[in-house]
């Protein structure tokens, strides 16, 4: 049944004065559980960001090796330039839409995503989906600082002859010279993560700008080399395809678009907790998804395209271009920005993710800065250098610690917006008191496990199965609109015939409307 509405679990009090407090800390009221609380996780003291940080934080997230491969590799899909640019728009819009969503309780209430999910699987429950996204961001924290490395690689070959012979030499399937670059690059990311998240927010608004920079100026570069009449924007060989067969193409282009931010987008608001209004989040989502996405996009193929004319081959790998330009400065900018870009994405989709969710789990003992941290080592751990280039190897890892994004997403979205009518009770989100609001059953909410285990395993069935058994192989690039899909409606049927989430009133001063008229 419904549960009762509960008399509040904290009362509220004066928060420290911003001019004592630690930037980006939270306020931890009395009565807060201290197993569910620390001044990483409580609600936020001051929420500053502007629309600029938040633009910025989609270009790191944009700007990077991983991004150009992708959205270079839709353009050789083998359907028209237009079509391409059709899918991209509708993708990134679709993934605009989204992050709006998944952004708003994170703003209104202050608190990162792995506690705002305390609303809906309970207080105990959410370090499910807490573990889930910090084990896929650790995996793939691993991927990106290798990743950066090779172009960090590129500048010593240049630089220092002797670097060569580190090549020779290799230790767990890694280079010496790839370990050097590799650990250069960790404890680099390490010391700006510990900096905090406005040190990092400084590095973020300026790290996409200069990206851009170095972007535009490679293109004009390769065009001028190229000559503007000698690039064709169509990528593909073979025959061009009939509007009806390129129909599938375009979908599933767009299927890749809204995956490949599927992960930043589910934790989005580990940063949009931070707006200084949702109306500020949601300008910022604009300039840095469709207009910011759509332009990196055409600079991309820009590249690629002049690589053809101007070195007899077609290349999407921008660390590729820069050595086949084979100028020392060209490789020295080209390398050290490709770095940069690289560890901007690392930082804001693989780092600060899991220090909120690792810390979730047991905030006494865990920090936001030791939960980063234990990502950091335990992406050494996983050597990704082995596993990386093996589709098998990330088909059973990632590939099933992924699919699960989407069912997560879609009891989010569900249970704030549908079920709770965007209603929160803030401070029962840090009481293990049996009055407590999201309490449930011993702190779990049966009805968003049971969800996640159903929803989680078709999707995880539709992304292993087809690309494993060679059946109905397209499939698996819908496998987070399907697991979305099936999660939020069959977490709404769960609450709409047996109700777990309380009811809320909109007049009660203990909680969060974020419905209200004039609150955007």
């Amino acid at each position: 049944m419904v549960t009762e509405i509960a008399t509040p679990v904290a009362a509220p009090h004066a928060p420290t004065p911003p001019s004592t407090a630690r930037a980006g800390a939270g306020v931890v009221k009395p009565g807060y559980d201290p197993a569910l609380t620390n001044e990483d996780l409580a609600p936020l003291r001051e929420q500053r960001w502007t629309s600029y940080n938040i633009f910025a934080f989609w270009m790191s997230d944009v700007h990077s090796v991983g991004g150009y491969v992708t959205a270079g590799s839709l353009f050789a899909l083998g359907i028209a330039s237009w079509q391409v640019l059709v899918a991209l728009v509708v993708g990134i819009l679709i993934v605009q839409v989204f992050a709006n969503l998944v952004a708003k309780p994170s703003q209104r209430t202050g608190v990162p995503y792995p506690v705002i999910n305390r609303a809906v699987f309970g207080v105990v429950g959410a370090n499910v989906p807490a573990i889930i996204r910090g084990l896929i961001a650790m995996a793939w924290y691993g991927v990106q600082t290798f990743l950066a490395a090779q172009s960090l690689n590129i500048v010593f070959l240049k630089f220092v002859p002797g670097s060569t012979a580190l090549l020779d030499h290799s230790f767990l399937g890694l280079s010496a010279l790839g370990w050097i670059s590799y650990a250069i690059l960790w404890v680099a990311q390490a010391a700006l993560f510990s900096m905090g998240m406005e040190a990092i927010r400084r590095f973020i608004d300026w790290a996409g700008p200069a990206v851009y920079v170095v972007m535009i100026a490679l293109a004009v570069y390769l065009v001028a080399k190229a000559g503007i009449g000698n690039i064709s924007l169509t990528l593909h060989t073979g025959a061009p395809m009939s509007f009806g067969a390129s129909i599938p193409v375009m979908l599933s282009a767009i299927a890749i678009v809204v995956s490949y931010f599927s992960g930043p987008m589910l934790n989005f608001g580990d940063f949009s907790r931070y707006g200084r209004s949702f109306r500020a989040v949601k300008r910022g989502n604009l300039w840095g998804l469709p207009v910011n996405f759509l332009f990196f996009s055409i600079l991309t193929v820009l590249c690629a395209s002049a690589t053809v004319p101007v070195f007899g081959k077609l290349i999407t790998d921008p660390i590729e271009t820069v050595q086949a330009i084979d100028a020392p400065f060209a490789v020295l900018l080209g390398g050290l920005t490709f770095v940069t870009a690289t560890v901007g994405i690392n930082i804001v989709a693989n780092f600060i993710s899991p220090a909120f969710d690792f810390s979730n789990v047991a905030p006494r003992k865990i920090s936001w800065r030791a939960g980063g941290m234990i990502a950091a080592v335990g992406s050494v751990l996983l050597t990704p250098w082995n596993w990386y280039g093996n589709d098998q190897a990330i088909l059973y890892t990632l590939g099933i610690l992924g699919a699960l994004i989407g069912p997560l997403f879609g009891i989010l979205i569900a249970g704030y917006y549908l079920v709770a009518k965007q209603r929160v009770a803030v401070d029962d989100m840090y009481s293990k008191e049996p009055t407590a609001r999201y309490w449930y059953r011993n702190g779990w909410n049966p009805n968003a496990i049971w969800t996640l285990v159903v929803a989680g395993a078709v999707s995880v069935a539709s992304a292993v199965l087809p690309p494993a058994t060679g059946v109905l192989p397209w499939l698996s690039n819908y496998s987070w609109f399907i697991g979305c899909g099936l999660g939020l409606v069959l977490f709404r049927a769960l609450e709409h015939r047996s109700p777990r989430m309380p009811a809320l009133s909109a007049d009660d001063p203990t909680v969060d409307h974020g419905a209200a008229p004039g609150r955007d």
